[in-house]
């Protein structure tokens, strides 16, 4: 082990970086052929990978020089866009589908998670105390901003957070929340097939919406009929006779792997689920400590759920918080940062 210490280390530093740019990079790639094929506008796709790709690239290196301090102010950045920019907060202006909604939902979730993985870092229990009171804090705003999903999703992830400061093996961990990643994104498919059973399916739409619904049996009707290359990147709200009868409608079917699979084909969707399970291969690998990688794990599995059955992923802010937050919990803080989140971990993955 001593041995293969330095060859080991060097693999978990280079491997996750070698698949996000063979993944992103794939991403980018398959949207322009789509759109030079069936025609549409990829300039929202580009920009959602260029987003996540420079949130991560940031996350690196604000994680490796102060481990404690960048996720703190994430956390509070969160806040301030919270509260400042109106658009994100929910109200009856927004009555339609999960769109800014979903925004605000994404981003509450988002800001607990850095907040509890400041805390996870931190060297004293006081700075650990104050790092949690500042993500209840974020949840209170979230009441208090009336997102009642975002309350939800944030106290799930800061009781999650709580749950995992003793685990040591990170492996089940991001096991199960592949899982739940999968099964939101599978309970938006089932609810376009008709598959779910009539009792629950009328629960569930009464929530979502029959618009929603309904947008995404457009989705699934054009998966079916272009399931190669798609419809086309950004050609959704053009084909679709639920958004062109909406006047409310922004176009878009508030499922990302619906609307892969729509415009972008089969191919599209598998991308996205590889752009996951990069992520989750990336927090496996990651040298930090297991509560700040399985916080974080969390927080983005919430964020996947979120963006199954909504919008959220359309907001350039969501996909550069996303990608800090994955950047944060797979950096290298400087060996000589007085914080836990340095130390080395009894589940290394080498071990």
């Amino acid at each position: 082990m001593a041995s293969a210490g330095p060859d080991a280390d060097g693999e978990r530093r280079t491997g996750p970086d070698a698949a996000a740019v063979a993944v992103l990079g794939a991403c980018a790639a398959w949207s322009l052929i789509t759109a030079a094929t069936q025609g549409g506008r990829p300039e929202g796709m580009l920009l959602a990978v260029l987003a996540v790709a420079a949130g991560y690239a940031a996350g690196r290196i604000g994680g490796a020089l102060l481990p404690v301090a960048a996720p703190c102010a994430a956390a509070l950045a969160g806040i301030g866009l919270m509260v400042t920019v109106p658009h994100l907060a929910p109200g009856p202006q927004i009555a339609g589908p999960l769109g800014h909604v979903g925004a605000t939902t994404a981003v509450v979730t988002l800001s607990v998670g850095a907040a509890c993985c400041a805390a996870c870092a931190a060297a004293t229990p006081a700075a650990r105390l104050a790092l949690r009171l500042l993500a209840a804090g974020v949840v209170v705003t979230a009441a208090v901003l009336g997102s009642a999903a975002g309350c939800v999703a944030g106290s799930v992830v800061l009781l999650c957070s709580l749950a995992v400061g003793r685990v040591r093996r990170r492996v089940p961990v991001l096991a199960a929340l592949g899982t739940a990643a999968a099964g939101a994104a599978g309970l938006a498919w089932a609810m376009a097939w008709n598959a779910v059973p009539e009792g629950l399916a009328a629960s569930l739409e009464g929530r979502l919406t029959a618009h929603r619904v309904g947008l995404w049996r457009d989705a699934l009707g054009m998966v079916r009929e272009h399931a190669a290359l798609g419809v086309g990147p950004g050609r959704f709200g053009e084909l679709s006779a639920t958004s062109v009868q909406s006047p409310a409608s922004d176009g878009k079917p508030h499922s990302a792997p619906l609307q892969l699979a729509a415009e972008q084909g089969v191919v599209g969707v598998a991308l996205l689920a590889l752009a996951f399970g990069w992520l989750l291969y990336a927090l496996w690998r990651s040298p930090r400590a297991t509560p700040v990688v399985l916080t974080a794990g969390t927080a983005l599995t919430g964020l996947a759920a979120i963006a199954s059955v909504g919008n959220a992923l359309s907001f350039t802010a969501v996909s550069v918080g996303g990608g800090l937050l994955a950047g944060l919990a797979t950096s290298r803080p400087f060996p000589d940062h007085p914080t836990r989140g340095t130390h080395p971990n009894k589940d290394s993955p080498v071990s």
